[in-house]
């Protein structure tokens, strides 16, 4: 059984890209914590930046031993003190690899501690990673355990709710709620409502969705604009965008103001069942009744431009952005990315996205370099996968399996090879691959089963 006592006995150490992120953080002249009066001052110690350490820890999100090994190492250092901040991120990170009893070590740790109590975005990570999951009853005797913490209240609830939800427990957040709202006073909640209506669109079950807002005028439930928002939204995923605009108009007639994010919305509807054009004259419309744009509205705008291919016309808006307050995102550019068909007009676009401070996320490594493999280009490739760890991106199995499938492709066993130990040597899952000979083996690990791929020449016969 591992505790988190036996976790700080890890071997602590410190990667070049980790030194590169913290201290790049750090003043050009070295601030000295020495006291002034002092004859014989001690050397100056640096002074880490808490957003620079929560970085730094988020670069470890595949690896949750070196997270856990870097968090340890840092709380070490002098004039350092972690914070609820820093203390979540790491329990996000430990909760993704279902390492639940470090998470309650180090939420008891926080308890202890008047610098960094646990809060609500606590359990709601708590939460989000039991359900993720599937450990639904874990999840809601977590939310009755809040009275210890004081945080047994309507937030903590409505977390509870959002994350079965988001990850598509829908149906038990309907069964909880059908018989907690009564007793807690939320059966007429909006938010609670439009909640489980989002979770039923997550979940794609349009006639649900449908069954669901009829239910809410049943119930006597108040409709607000987020509730107009997501049904305008459910209609568009479902193929019927042109309904969207009716519930549009069905707003504007009922003087609701709509918000960026209902706006965002219609863009899609009207662009989707009206064209591109007529989109962006409700962008221009949005602008004149004092509604700013965010960044959501002029990616909606450049994905329907590329979708009429019209790649010059969305690298136009691209330039807007910039030049305006909401610059582009990472999003904004993967939706470029998706449509471009040269490797040298991706790798520009890339090394533009860093210049201008977008860090890439994993999903955008791994989606450029699939798309170099499917053209059969490993140069580019390489480049790529050389910026993801100069950047400190710790690779996940989607961005191993990507450059693994393109270097078989190319009958580059040896060097697949070696990716694949890799992977195995860190713990990632692997696929089992006939070219290198790898086979699923069962290995019991604490009290459950699970499978990786190894050589087949290494799988011990009984």
């Amino acid at each position: 059984m591992r505790s988190f006592r036996t976790a700080q006995r890890l071997r602590p150490f410190l990667l070049p890209h980790t030194q590169t992120l913290l201290f790049s953080s750090l003043p050009t002249k070295p601030i000295s914590i020495s006291n002034p009066t002092d004859p014989n001052p001690r050397p100056s110690s640096p002074i880490y930046d808490h957003t620079t350490v929560r970085e730094t820890l988020s670069s470890y999100c595949n690896d949750w031993k070196k997270a856990l090994d870097f968090f340890i190492w840092v709380e070490s250092q002098p004039h350092f003190q972690h914070t609820t901040e820093t203390y979540n991120r790491l329990l996000d990170i430990l909760g993704k690899y279902f390492e639940f009893e470090l998470c309650w070590e180090l939420v008891e740790k926080m308890k202890q501690n008047p610098v960094c109590v646990p809060d609500h975005t606590t359990f709601r990570i708590m939460f989000k990673r039991y359900v993720s999951a599937h450990l639904v009853k874990e999840a809601i005797d977590t939310y009755n355990k809040l009275d210890e913490f004081g945080l047994k209240d309507e937030t903590s609830y409505c977390n509870l709710v959002d994350a079965l939800c988001e990850q598509k427990h829908v149906i038990e957040a309907q069964e909880l709620c059908s018989w907690k709202n009564k007793e807690l006073g939320f059966d007429r909640s909006t938010k609670l409502h439009n909640i489980i209506l989002r979770g039923w669109s997550k979940m794609g079950w349009w006639g649900k969705c449908r069954d669901f807002w009829e239910e809410m005028d049943r119930r006597g439930v108040c409709k607000d604009l987020h509730s107009y928002s997501i049904y305008m939204d459910i209609m568009c995923k479902s193929g019927k965008a042109w309904k969207a605009v009716k519930l549009y108009k069905e707003v504007k007639r009922k003087r609701i103001k709509l918000d960026v994010v209902a706006y965002n919305t219609v863009i899609r509807a009207v662009g989707a069942s009206e064209g591109v054009d007529f989109a962006i004259r409700i962008l221009r419309e949005m602008k004149e009744l004092g509604c700013d744009p965010n960044v959501a509205t002029y990616n909606t705008i450049i994905k329907l431009l590329c979708e009429n291919m019209r790649v010059g016309e969305a690298f136009s808006m691209l330039r807007v952005m910039s030049k305006n307050s909401c610059g582009p995102d990472v999003i904004t550019y993967q939706i470029i990315f998706k449509y471009l068909e040269k490797p040298n007009e991706i790798l520009r676009l890339f090394d533009r996205m860093i210049e201008s401070g977008v860090q890439p996320r994993m999903d955008t490594y791994v989606m450029i370099m699939r798309k170099f493999g499917r053209w059969g280009f490993l140069r580019p490739m390489f480049i790529v996968w050389q910026k993801m760890e100069k950047l400190g991106c710790s690779p996940n199995e989607s961005a191993y399996n990507a450059l693994i499938d393109a270097l078989v492709e190319k009958g580059m066993l040896d060097m697949a090879r070696k990716y694949d130990e890799e992977m195995i040597a860190k713990g990632l899952p692997t696929r089992p691959r006939v070219e290198l000979g790898t086979k699923l083996v069962s290995n019991e690990s604490d009290g459950g089963t699970y499978y990786r791929s190894v050589p087949a020449d290494k799988i011990i016969k009984c």
